[in-house]
């Protein structure tokens, strides 16, 4: 039998269909053949989230229900797949099937197989999300929650029997916009229903695409917010780059980027810093935060492909403040030691 050193590999052997997802920034599908790349170590990992790459692998063989492997690999300072944990990964795999990859998964290896060293738990936010996407892709039902939650947004239920719904059965029409009427629904409540309804809508929008007008809805809300709310709102526009960028300098000019706001661009919004003028205006609000700060967020957006060479240019542009300058100094002093 052919030696096997990557999870594709794997896969493919076993005779599963497979689908990728990250689960470390947002929420979202990885295409097959940017992740043969990725598992080959011939491209960096796309969503780096804290050194790791942090993604589902949702598996079936013909007519079985799909399995899921939550797994978190370290990256090396390419931001390629640390060759080793991976080699270690897929050992583990091949010895708990006892070498024979295309056998059927039992409960019991399953389980196993679920619970390795490389395993993590989303958090439930992403979580909910996540059962949303994949059943949807794969042509299953929505889950028990999503009835009701379609009843309350559509104005159907009591507007007080908002504390029954479901984050699943909100994230379950979230990745449902476009059907049955239902971007009419999430718009009516972002603009009528309880806080934490919109908070808890907004937490989904975070991964999915939103169209023009819910994104200009968003950044409505974000300008009429209280300050500690705007966060929430800021981070449902991740998918929309013009907005992102528009929120985004919105808020740097009101001086409103505080330690929170800078984290939720980096973790939600990153694809806004990929524009020269917002990405200096961030870095001078970063700058203003404590030196250990500074660095912790630069560290981890620095490792996202998309980015990296802009920030890198960055540390060396000559119209830089006084404060970055030093921030960036300190940086180097850090890193050096």
């Amino acid at each position: 039998m052919t030696e096997i050193t990557t999870l594709s590999q794997f896969l493919t052997t076993a005779n599963t269909q497979f689908q990728i997802y990250d689960l470390g920034r947002r929420v979202q599908h990885i295409d097959m053949l940017a992740f043969q790349q990725i598992d080959s170590l011939l491209a960096p990992y796309p969503y780096p989230i804290q050194g790791h790459a942090q993604f589902a692998i949702v598996f079936w063989q013909q007519q079985q229900l799909p399995y899921i492997w939550f797994v978190k690999l370290p990256l090396d300072e390419q931001g390629l797949l640390s060759p080793a944990p991976r080699t270690q990964f897929i050992k583990m795999i091949l010895e708990a099937l006892g070498r024979n990859p295309t056998q059927a998964l039992t409960d019991e290896q399953q389980e196993q197989l679920a619970n390795h060293p490389f395993s993590f738990k989303p958090n439930q936010h992403k979580l909910a999300l996540f059962n949303a996407l994949v059943r949807l892709q794969l042509g299953q039902p929505a889950s028990s929650q999503y009835e009701f939650a379609a009843q309350y947004l559509s104005g159907q239920a009591a507007p007080d029997t908002w504390p029954q719904l479901g984050l699943q059965g909100l994230a379950d029409i979230c990745v449902r916009a476009d059907q049955f009427n239902h971007i009419e629904d999430i718009t009516n409540a972002l603009d009528n229903a309880p806080i934490e309804v919109q908070a808890a809508l907004c937490q989904c929008l975070e991964h999915i695409n939103v169209d023009k007008r819910l994104a200009k809805l968003l950044f409505e809300k974000l300008n009429q917010a209280e300050d500690h709310l705007k966060v929430i709102y800021l981070a449902a526009l991740a998918s929309d780059v013009q907005y992102s960028m528009k929120a985004i300098n919105h808020l740097n000019e009101q001086q409103l980027l505080d330690d929170n706001k800078l984290i939720t661009i980096a973790a939600r919004n990153w694809l806004a810093l990929k524009d020269d003028l917002t990405r200096k205006g961030y870095l001078e609000a970063l700058a203003k935060q404590p030196q250990h700060f500074f660095n912790q967020v630069f560290a981890d957006i620095v490792a996202i492909p998309s980015l990296r060479s802009g920030l890198l240019a960055d540390l060396r542009h000559p119209e830089r403040s006084v404060q970055l300058a030093t921030a960036i100094g300190g940086l180097f002093r850090a890193t050096s030691l």
